[in-house]
């Protein structure tokens, strides 16, 4: 039977970076362009009368490119996107905006997870056993909750959130799902405060201060979140538990 030769294997094992190599360059080229300079409320408020007629004029040729663009953002883990789920909500109001954002979030999540995976999932899942293991392997069997609840509670990071399911042996299908049903709420969270931007900008500028993320998030939509985390996060946890119990009578 004929091998490989050395150079082949090693020439599919770089490919399988490639992926992940093109969005390290475009974050990189994006970065050094000055790119995340438009991510920042203030620019945002500065464009907002083109924007509304660019959305205006064009359509779902409009609709398009803000997908696209989230799209990208998101993938390439670009820092700031929840301004563009405020562009959203603040050009299509709360529903529509909040489905485009949530649609283009997910398809840059999902793009980066198959990047990371492709990259690093097998061989790294095969590397991990001991206490490491087990987290893992917990995961894997609640991964739909454990994302969910991941996604609806932002104590990581979410560029963080979108990789480390790719470490772990969480099918596509699941990714995408859970990942779609967590960022909606958010989204439409975010959408709404888009849809009243106006509004805070005028009260802004009638106290002669700068807007602030204070003005846009309020306690009450913050534990709203969490508290949608939690439910998220019973059926892991009463799972556990209930397996800790059957080990102790065992």
């Amino acid at each position: 039977m004929r091998h490989p030769e050395p150079s082949t294997k090693a020439g599919k094992a770089l490919l399988r970076f490639v992926p992940l190599a093109l969005i390290l360059v475009v974050l990189v080229t994006g970065l050094l362009l000055g790119w995340h300079r438009y991510l920042t409320l203030e620019y945002l408020a500065a464009i907002r009368t083109t924007l509304k007629a660019f959305a205006s004029d064009h359509g779902w040729l409009a609709i398009l490119t803000y997908v696209l663009a989230y799209t990208v953002a998101v993938s390439v883990a670009f820092p700031a996107t929840w301004l563009l789920t405020l562009a959203g909500g603040f050009l299509y109001g709360i529903w529509i905006g909040g489905l485009l954002a949530a649609t283009g979030a997910t398809i840059g999540a999902t793009m980066l997870f198959w990047a990371a995976q492709t990259a690093f999932g097998e061989g790294l899942r095969s590397r991990v056993d001991g206490f490491a293991g087990k987290v893992a392997q917990g995961f894997e069997a609640n991964a739909f909750s454990y994302l969910l609840a991941l996604r609806l509670a932002p104590v990581l990071p979410f560029a963080v959130v979108n990789i480390v399911p790719a470490l772990f042996k969480v099918p596509l299908t699941t990714y995408v799902a859970a990942t779609l049903l967590g960022i909606l709420p958010g989204a439409l969270v975010y959408a709404s405060i888009g849809q009243g931007l106006e509004t805070i900008l005028a009260e802004a500028a009638a106290l002669d201060r700068p807007v602030g993320v204070g003005d846009l998030v309020t306690p009450g939509m913050t534990f709203g979140l969490l508290g949608l985390a939690l439910l998220a996060a019973i059926a892991p946890l009463s799972g556990f538990i209930r397996r800790k119990l059957a080990g102790r009578s065992a």
